[in-house]
């Protein structure tokens, strides 16, 4: 079933339970009403007769029985009046022909409660003691015009209720078709968006704000998207042409080997020419590798507990073998009071990896060769701090520096081999350890790159 469907059932059903309830609760209140309104008729007339028939001395005496016949005229539908003294016994009664033959234990009823009401076949009927008199009056009828009355009232709250409901269901499939236009068009439009055109927008509706910040809301998701595709797009083009590169020194040096006629000098040098461009490749198509590996790779709740400082110093001491010229110390901001301060969920490679980079990168620009890390957990976080003496990063360069292939002014200037994904591997690294590393110059000439990773035990 359709949302619109749904809705305008819902709302159909609404309207059914309130009209229902309505019209229950008119017929509950006036039936009552005309139940009360009819029992204080039948008493008022029994009272009347009451009166009457205690105004006569000599009830037995013919004439005077008449009489009350003649002055009273009934004004309930099929009225009977009945008046008894405290014996039970019958004083006189109207119509003459009536039959009575009421139960002793319904009399001592009405003479100890005073006043008694009951209904037996819809004739409503009301007993009543008076101490003075010391007679019983018992009086019923028929409400024969309240009955009608009710009667129309339900055909007429029966046929309304019909009505409304056809008048609601016809109305509410009208003004839902309406209220589902502006997101019909919005689907339509949706339905139109392809990779061709992502920097197409959605219309925004000025009377809808709920429907503008479903558009809104689906516009920036575009954007987002669109800049993922231009980062994709931007990826690619980085490594079509660090993989070109290579592969175009490698086939000029080797169509100008088949032209000329080499030495064996000439031969030897040339293959270790080819062996540089080929062991670049060959880092390249690695790194290009981990960067995809690492894109898929997620938090994992299984991984064993590892210390960040034991990484640190392994990764210190495997680049001060890769650049015996290295100086890297490493400190504490402060001495930590648990050995267990250091310990993160996690994989103790990838985090090796991570400080690898970081170390080798910060030897790399430093003016002096010397790099100084320091650990610290006073902030109820892991943060490694990998500081270098160098030429800082600009702004422009600062901001971009995480993204594959990007090389700042430094690297360029520097002529440092690289292809510029070391930094881009941290950072994703490091977003699946729940963790982050942040670039800042705390002095002039100083760069600093922290590293930010939440603790196990805390």
């Amino acid at each position: 079933m359709s949302i619109k469907l749904r809705f305008a059932f819902l709302f159909s059903g609404f309207v059914a339970i309130m009209l229902a309830v309505s019209s229950i609760s008119i017929y509950v209140l006036y039936s009552n009403f005309r139940e009360t309104e009819f029992y204080n008729r039948v008493k008022a007339e029994g009272n009347i007769f009451h009166n009457y028939v205690n105004e006569i001395k000599d009830p037995k005496q013919a004439a005077m029985a008449k009489l009350v016949s003649g002055v009273y005229t009934n004004t309930v539908f099929d009225e009977k009046l009945v008046v008894l003294d405290s014996t039970g016994k019958v004083l006189n009664k109207l119509p003459e022909s009536l039959h009575v033959n009421y139960k002793p234990a319904l009399l001592n009823e009405i003479r100890l409660i005073k006043e008694i009401k009951f209904t037996t076949d819809k004739y409503q009927t009301v007993g009543t003691y008076n101490p003075k008199s010391k007679l019983i009056t018992i009086a019923s009828g028929y409400d024969i015009s309240g009955y009608k009355k009710l009667q129309n009232l339900e055909i007429i709250l029966g046929i309304v209720f019909f009505i409304g409901m056809f008048v609601t269901a016809f109305f509410s499939f009208f003004f839902v078709q309406e209220a589902f236009k502006p997101l019909l068009a919005l689907n339509k439009q949706i339905k139109r968006t392809t990779i061709a055109n992502l920097n197409d927008r959605l219309m925004v509706a000025d009377n809808f704000p709920e429907i503008n910040q479903i558009a809104n809301s689906y516009n920036d998701m575009l954007e987002r998207l669109s800049i993922a595709f231009e980062f994709q797009k931007s990826f690619v083009q980085h490594a079509s042409h660090e993989l070109r590169t290579p592969l175009a020194i490698m086939l000029s040096q080797t169509e100008s080997a088949i032209n000329k006629k080499l030495t064996e000098t000439d031969i030897h040098n040339l293959l270790i020419s080819l062996k540089e461009d080929q062991q670049g490749m060959i880092d390249l198509t690695n790194s290009l590798l981990l960067l995809s590996q690492y894109e898929q790779l997620g938090y994992q709740k299984d991984w064993p507990m590892t210390r960040v400082d034991e990484a640190v110093v392994e990764a210190a001491s495997q680049v001060m073998q890769m650049f015996p010229d290295a100086m890297i110390h490493i400190g504490f901001k402060e001495i930590p009071e648990s050995d267990e301060a250091f310990l993160v969920i996690g994989n103790d490679s990838l985090l090796k990896s991570v400080f690898i980079n970081l170390c080798k990168n910060a030897y790399l620009y430093a003016s002096d060769k010397k790099v100084d890390i320091i650990m610290d957990t006073s902030k109820g976080k892991i943060q490694v701090l990998v500081v270098n003496n160098g030429p800082t990063l600009s702004d422009e360069d600062s901001s971009k520096v995480m993204q594959p292939f990007y090389r700042g002014k430094n690297a360029l200037n520097n002529h440092t081999k690289g292809f510029g994904l070391g930094l881009s591997i941290v950072t994703r690294i490091l977003f699946a350890h729940h963790g982050l590393v942040e670039y800042d110059v705390p002095a002039d000439q100083t760069n600093r790159f922290t590293v930010i990773l939440p603790q196990a035990i805390k």
